[in-house]
Parts: structure tokens; C-alpha cells; sequence
């Protein structure tokens, strides 16, 4: 299949994770965190932008996946939430990238089989799926996550394409 770029947002950490997925079972490549000055929020869109610009030079990703805006606290924190959002996905659409977007509760659903899971039991089942010796950081958890999701996603729609499935079943 690819590797994929998984991107959790923020304006103050972005967490970033990468998996390959040509073989079976995905394979975990990389993963951390961005962390972000504080003070003016253009200079931390370019540093999330040219970190992720690194990223993309340096692992060469196939796919690049996202998790889409929620409702965060505040207006003011949404929009800070959508900026980091955009120069991260600029950066993918600069490099040529696909981009995919999935909501929270859709990576949730994917990686644990609940939407309404916690970050404890997200960064357990990202643990357990890549085989890791230990837990990644939160935010890098939840963007191996996101990756996972859309390897999922894209299994899935291959399957389905494929007319490989059974009175609502995939096999």
C-alpha cells in the first residue's frame, strides 16, 4: 500500500506519526511531537510548516491523513486549532500529497472500536497494533492513530471495490 503521514494539530504541540503499511500488518516508522513556542502565532505556522515540510523530505510519504476541526473550547482556540490545521496541510499539498481528514470519533471507532474512547485507551491500542515496546507520547499517539484510521479506511474501500464482501460483511 504507502506510508502514511498521521498529523494530531495543535497550535501549541502537533503531534506527527508515520507507518508504513506495504506489508500486512503496519509497520511504525516514526513518531513525536512538534512542540510550539509561545508568543505570535505566524511563527508557529511556519515552524509547523517547515517541521512537517522536514518530515515529508526526510520519510518520503505516500498519503498524508489529518484529523478534521472540532469544537474546541473557544472560538478563538478553534481558529488557532484550523491555522495549524492549514499549514500542515499545505505542507502535504506542497509536496503533492493526498490529503485525508477524519474526526476524532472516527479514529476513536477505528483504532478501538468505540468513539468515545479515551486517550489512555487510544495510545494502549496504537501500542498494541504497531507492536511498540512502549506507549508513544499523547499526541504522537493520536496521530499513529490517524494514520491507522485512514490505512483502515482505505482497506476497507478497497475491499468494498473489490466486491469482496457478503451480505454486509467484508471477508
Amino acid at each position: 500500500m504507502s506510508i502514511i503521514l498521521g498529523i494530531d494539530p495543535g497550535s501549541l504541540k502537533t503531534g506527527f506519526g508515520i507507518i508504513d503499511t506495504r506489508s500486512r500488518h503496519p509497520l511504525y516508522i516514526t513518531s513525536g511531537v512538534i512542540r510550539l513556542p509561545t508568543g505570535a502565532l505566524p511563527a508557529r505556522l511556519k515552524i509547523i510548516f517547515d517541521a512537517i515540510t522536514q518530515l515529508i523530505g526526510e520519510y518520503q510519504p505516500d498519503e498524508f491523513a489529518i484529523e478534521h476541526v472540532f469544537m474546541a473550547k473557544s472560538a478563538g482556540s478553534a481558529l488557532k486549532l484550523g491555522q495549524a490545521r492549514g499549514a500542515a496541510i499545505v505542507a502535504a499539498v506542497h509536496a503533492n500529497l493526498p490529503v485525508a481528514e477524519y474526526e476524532a470519533r472516527k479514529v476513536k471507532q477505528s483504532v478501538v472500536g468505540t468513539g468515545a474512547a479515551t486517550k489512555e485507551q487510544v495510545q494502549h491500542m496504537v501500542t498494541s497494533l504497531l507492536k511498540l515496546s512502549a506507549s508513544p507520547q499523547e499526541d504522537a499517539a493520536d496521530a499513529l492513530a490517524i494514520a491507522l484510521c485512514h490505512s483502515h479506511s482505505k482497506t476497507l474501500l478497497g475491499n468494498v471495490a473489490a466486491g469482496s464482501f457478503r451480505r454486509g460483511r467484508i471477508v
